[in-house]
């Protein structure tokens, strides 16, 4: 048997083979390194900057910086809105991988609420995910000890002193001044995320909310490098905040404390004009409430204890209250008969006590019952006789009396520079239609006539056409804001804007004065008098309870709620006026009784403010005089109600029932 052949190994083929192995191997090697090269210089060289930017994100960080609201001062220069920092937990979105869980852990440590998680929350949806956001403010020592004991547990997690408003004079002004409070989601949806960038607080009511953009001011940045615990390790560039310009009001601190003082255990309103500028001297709403409480947010209770209170602290009566203005509007009803040429300085009238329209039995009774015998336009404005004026209405009739009756501002609102003023009702027969579906009587013409029937107003409406009756027929329009300081201008309006439409002369506004006058000095206002200046006013008294035709109005039988509200007009001094007033007095009774709250104000302005201005001494929480930046002790957490009310506790004795007052 033959044995097996062995091949030959052909070393070149094998040469050839492992060559060709080595080739591809190094081409693949080759391949992946060029494919590396090439990634790597596109990362270093075309996304270096972004990968710098990621880098540094974790490392360098820009946190905004609020800026402070400006401050807001009275007519003298006497704060009314400050600024002091108080101690704030914020939270570092960047280093918060679970926020409900940090939120879960976070509670029992600061004493957290259900309103401070969720406000929180609803920020933190919002916001970029670099932003500093303000977990809880004002934490108190007791919040700092326990946090400071547990800090290494809550990364992303610090405290910080941020800058909160404080209002020195509690509820003095809170219905003008208003307040601030914060951000909620409505406001979130609106405002300009970057330049409300670090802001927790927002201007809500009143001249924080009017001018909020001139108060809030313009944010800054800083870039701090910081470490995996978000500790700030060193501060690298700085661009500094832009404070809010200051404002200076048009109010006077002492008129406005003078005013409240003579409503303090009421419900009523009082506004002071200058009735050649416009300005408001003063602005009253009583019962009032303390704006701090909801600066850093107000508690539950605190809320239900104003808000479910039955004389509604939180209501301005001053610019939203809509009263039937009674008899202060007859001044302004006479001018219009003598627009129209229904009347003159000699027409004269016998008043029996009640008018009836022709063909109808209906009397509209005078508030006399036995009438004012025979009278003109000075004793029908003295002793507010109604019939003179039912006369007058239904010679005139409502579309003439709207015409006339609106350019003194009634039915529209005024434009003062304060949110949710209410623009009251001149009723008219296209209202009246419009609302009702119901064709307007003449009957409900000479209700209007006496400021009865469907016709209301404000405090601050029957403070403007007083002050446009003493400026001869010069419209102005209210204001607070008398001057601005800082980066941002602002025009303010000062003085008259246009002149109401009078067929008369100067010499009929100036009879018109001197009956006034004499309400002062023998009618209805006679309580009021003074041997130093002189006053032109009018009284007004608003029916609460309707009192059936032919029934008996008896006093003793109403509840307290259910009595007249009580209503004054006036300005002084008569012959060169530089200040106008009106005042409601809630279930006052009568207009005198309201007419002698004036007294103390008008006194004050004309007699004692220069010579013995009232200045803030101290600030009811600090205990020093506040100026800008001082610091007050410690924000009030239990006063809701400065001046609790206490119905018919008054400075003022009532008049009884039957004086001769309208």
């Amino acid at each position: 048997m033959s044995k097996k052949l062995v091949p030959i190994k052909n070393i070149q083929q094998e040469k050839q083979i492992f060559r060709g192995r080595i080739y591809f191997a190094m081409g693949f090697v080759s391949i992946f390194i060029f494919l590396l090269l090439v990634r790597y210089s596109y990362l270093q060289i075309y996304q270096h900057q972004h990968f710098q930017t990621v880098s540094d994100s974790n490392r360098i960080r820009l946190q905004a910086l609020p800026p402070a609201r400006g401050y807001i001062y009275d007519r003298n220069g006497f704060l009314l809105a400050d600024n002091f920092p108080v101690f704030t937990a914020v939270i570092s979105r960047a280093d918060i991988h679970d926020i409900d869980d940090t939120l879960q852990r976070l509670t029992p440590v600061l004493q957290l609420s259900s309103e401070d998680i969720d406000q929180f929350k609803k920020r933190a949806k919002t916001a970029r995910k670099t932003e500093i956001l303000t977990l809880k403010m004002n934490l108190t020592e007791h919040d700092i000890a326990r946090f400071s004991e547990l800090k290494q547990n809550f990364i992303g997690v610090r405290i910080e002193t941020q800058m909160t408003r404080y209002y020195p004079h509690g509820d003095l002004f809170a219905h003008v001044i208003g307040y601030v409070g914060r951000i909620n989601d409505k406001e979130l949806k609106t405002i300009d995320k970057d330049l409300y960038a670090g802001t927790n607080l927002i201007g809500k009511i009143g001249v924080e909310k009017s001018y909020e953009e001139l108060l809030h001011g313009t944010p800054g940045y800083e870039s701090v490098e910081a470490d995996a615990h978000s500790n700030i390790l060193r501060y690298l560039g700085r661009k500094e905040a832009v404070r809010g310009n200051d404002l200076y009001l048009s109010l006077d601190y002492g008129l406005q404390r003078v005013a409240s003082e003579q409503l303090i255990g009421k419900r009523g309103a009082m506004v002071a004009i200058d009735p050649s500028t416009g300005e408001i001297l003063a602005l009253v709403s009583s019962p009032s409430f303390n704006p701090n409480l909801f600066v850093t947010g107000i508690s539950h209770t605190n809320y239900r204890a104003l808000s479910d209170n039955i004389d509604q602290p939180l209501y301005n009566r001053a610019l939203q209250g809509t009263y039937p203005p009674g008899s202060t509007i007859k001044p302004m009803a006479a001018m219009g008969g003598l627009h129209y040429n229904y009347i003159d300085w000699n027409t004269r009238i016998s008043d029996p006590g009640y008018f009836h329209l022709p063909g109808d039995s209906h009397k509209f009774r005078d508030w006399r019952k036995t009438g004012h015998g025979v009278v003109d336009i000075n004793k029908a404005i003295a002793q507010s006789c109604d019939t003179f004026f039912y006369i007058l209405a239904y010679q005139m009739g409502i579309e003439k009396m709207h015409a006339w009756m609106t350019q003194f501002g009634f039915g529209e609102k005024t434009g003062v520079d304060l949110p949710n003023e209410n623009s009251g009702l001149y009723p008219s027969p296209e209202w009246k239609m419009r609302t009702r579906n119901k064709a307007w009587l003449k009957g409900e013409t000479i209700s209007v006539s006496i400021g009865q029937g469907a016709f209301t107003a404000t405090p601050l409406q029957l403070a403007l056409a007083t002050a446009i009756t003493a400026n001869y027929g010069q419209h102005v329009k209210p204001h607070v804001l008398r001057e601005t300081k800082g980066s941002k201008t602002l025009k303010i309006l000062n003085g008259s804007d246009y002149k109401i439409d009078f067929s008369g002369t100067r010499d009929d506004w100036q009879h018109m004065h001197a009956a006034m006058e004499s309400v002062i000095t023998s009618g209805t206002g006679r309580s009021i008098r003074s041997p130093f200046y002189r006053i032109a006013g009018k009284t007004g008294t608003a029916q609460v309870k309707s009192i059936a035709q032919g029934k008996r109005y008896n006093e003793a039988a109403l509840k307290e709620r259910e009595y007249d509200h009580g209503l004054f007009v006036g300005f002084a001094p008569a012959d060169q006026p530089t200040i106008a007033i009106a005042v409601i007095w809630e279930n006052g009774r009568h207009g005198s009784s309201a007419a002698q709250l004036t007294k103390p104000v008008f006194d004050y302005w004309l007699l004692k403010r220069e010579k013995d201005p009232i200045k803030p001494v101290s600030s009811p929480v600090s205990g020093g005089l506040m100026t800008a930046g001082a610091k007050p002790a410690e924000l009030p957490t239990n006063s809701v109600l400065s001046t609790p009310p206490t119905p018919n506790t008054t400075n003022t004795p009532l008049p009884s029932a039957n004086s001769d007052d309208e």
